[in-house]
């Protein structure tokens, strides 16, 4: 028969609460952390299609016109 020390089951069950409360604690932090890059990564990717958007029109306006200076030489030719 194992007898145990009470005094040495409180002390064990102190340093297991110790060290679950410092797990949860990091983990928290690390939980708060990858969320705030997440959102951080977010506002860089609404940045970058804002930005594609704002190409893509400065793009299109471009191409009308280039369009649009062909064509109005054959219009003035008679």
């Amino acid at each position: 028969v194992v007898e145990t020390d009470p005094k040495a089951m409180q002390d064990l069950t102190l340093v297991v609460q110790t060290l679950l409360q410092q797990m949860q604690d990091k983990f928290q932090t690390v939980s708060y952390q990858i969320v705030g890059r997440i959102v951080g990564m977010t506002s860089h990717i609404d940045d970058l299609v804002e930005n594609i958007v704002n190409v893509m029109t400065q793009a299109e306006m471009e191409e009308l016109s280039h369009s649009n200076k062909s064509v109005i030489p054959l219009l003035q030719v008679k």
